[in-house]
């Protein structure tokens, strides 16, 4: 006996595990605002009515590194800030991603001197880089369909 005649005509809906749990990470990921320039405002744009970034599951913007599983890191990073954004990134639970806004995040923009970090992946794993100075809100929207599509992707052999 199939699950044919079992389930009757109930709809019954089968899926790999690994789908469903990447479908879960996708529509439900908590943003950790870390907005250090002019970049920041954009990001805060997102937030906005005429963006809603709500609309993939990101109500709002954490402040927290405990509830939070993505990283946005906009603007320019500082040596001195650098210690600072690798403990907000040590304190956030697995599974986690870095989304680089911004030139500056990128690769240090224009301010090519010893006090800023030339790309915030001297510091932290960057997963997405939005680029632009600053990016618009549809540029990090951009970046977070990006990031989406790559953990629908992901393995299970890869969580461990």
């Amino acid at each position: 006996m199939g699950i044919e005649q079992k389930a009757g005509n109930l709809g019954v809906v089968t899926l790999r595990l690994e789908d469903v749990i990447n479908w879960s990470r996708t529509n439900a990921m908590w943003p950790m605002l870390f907005g250090l320039a002019c970049c920041a405002i954009e990001m805060m744009s997102t937030q906005a009515a005429n963006f809603d970034l709500s609309r993939f599951g990101m109500e709002l913007m954490r402040p927290s590194p405990r509830q939070s599983d993505l990283m946005i890191v906009a603007g320019r990073v500082t040596r001195k800030m650098g210690p600072v954004l690798r403990r907000l990134y040590d304190q956030m639970p697995e599974p986690k991603w870095v989304l680089a806004m911004g030139d500056c995040a990128s690769c240090g923009g224009v301010f090519n001197n010893y006090a800023v970090v030339q790309g915030v992946d001297e510091v932290v794993p960057v997963d997405v880089y939005v680029a632009g100075c600053p990016p618009r809100p549809e540029a990090l929207i951009h970046g977070i369909v990006t990031l989406h599509e790559k953990v629908k992707k992901e393995k299970m052999k890869d969580w461990a």
